[in-house]
């Protein structure tokens, strides 16, 4: 399916869709491994990071095609249910069981369980824990739950009642690490460690979300870009990194940008031990450079090693100059002690 180039942000998200990793993004390594039934709509649609679309007239030798994971009616006893293999073992402080564009054949119930597994997906005989009891379900909406487990879950399983079509699920949590040894270097500005977009100015065509993905960006749609600016001034985004730490080295990814890439950028830093991401907004216009403004080309990977000592930081705030696209953001280092 290819990206789409104007985003559009459900403004009525609960805060933890943005505070939180989405442990079911198959740009993460996530993944739908089995589905009671898959008729109509296989169970990998419903992972996907798009926002689910509706194409009028389009069929397949099955029906009509869905955006979503869409079982068969049933005619018996019982219930369909889909398994997830999360990107990370994490704990789960959210749920958006999204049903759009399913109108007269959505699920009225979902429910959702949970479980750990050391090694390899879950048997027959694995224990199944409820973390979201039955609840009921309208057609074309989403639905968003607060989770309260403070378990760490590799696997979980989402029930609907009867049957019917769900067009994406997502499970925000945040990653459970092993750091590993004191010397080890880590990118800690990647979504699968925990980081994530505390907020930005603008993401007109791209989110800046983006910034955190894995891998180089697929194409230009596939990064953070800001539309064109008009006015004095340049665009940012403040990321919270997945963990304390010492930034040794920074990547900044222009790939596919070309027309469109930003003329420089610099970075910002400053360890802030608690407060609402909001207030950080303000105070991140007068953090100390962590980077000094530097000249960025088109299509390329840009390493930077000379950084200021700031010791141990918990966000930074990413400024390109004075607008455009940045496929991928990296921050290497070392976590604080």
């Amino acid at each position: 399916m290819p990206i789409m180039a104007v985003v559009a942000l459900d403004p009525n998200a609960p805060a933890f869709t943005r505070r939180y990793v989405n442990l079911a993004d198959p740009r993460l390594g996530a993944e739908a491994i089995a589905a009671s039934d898959e008729f109509f709509a296989g169970k990998e649609r419903m992972l996907s990071p798009e926002e689910p679309i509706f194409v009028p007239g389009k069929y397949d030798n099955n029906g009509k095609w869905m955006d979503g994971w869409e079982s068969r009616r049933k005619r018996g006893a019982g219930h369909d249910w889909c398994v997830v293999r999360l990107a990370r073992p994490g704990r789960i402080v959210g749920l958006d069981v999204d049903t759009r564009h399913f109108t007269g054949n959505y699920p009225p119930g979902a429910s959702l369980e949970a479980c750990h597994c050391s090694s390899g997906d879950p048997k027959e005989d694995a224990k199944w824990t409820p973390i979201l009891a039955s609840v009921a379900l309208q057609g074309n909406s989403h639905h968003y739950f607060d989770v309260t487990s403070a378990e760490t879950w590799t696997h979980v399983r989402l029930n609907i009642y009867p049957d019917g079509g769900i067009a994406r699920l997502r499970v925000y949590g945040r990653p459970a690490l092993d750091w590993g040894a004191e010397d080890a270097v880590h990118d800690f500005a990647a979504a699968a460690n925990g980081a994530y977009v505390v907020a930005t100015n603008n993401e007109h065509f791209g989110l800046a979300a983006s910034l955190l993905l894995p891998g180089r960006g697929a194409n230009m749609g596939d990064g953070w870009e800001t539309r064109r600016r008009r006015e004095p001034g340049n665009d940012w985004c403040i990321l919270a990194l997945a963990a304390p730490a010492i930034i040794e080295r920074v990547v900044v990814d222009t790939a596919h940008f070309k027309g469109n890439y930003p003329d420089a950028c610099s970075l910002q830093a400053a360890r802030i031990p608690g407060g609402s991401d909001q207030s950080l907004i303000t105070q991140s216009m007068f953090w100390p450079e962590l980077l000094a403004p530097q000249k960025l080309q088109m299509d390329s990977e840009h390493s930077f090693a000379k950084l200021a000592d700031l010791g141990p930081v918990t966000y930074v705030r990413f400024n390109i100059f004075p607008d455009g696209g940045v496929s991928r953001l990296r921050l290497f280092g070392r976590v604080a002690k």
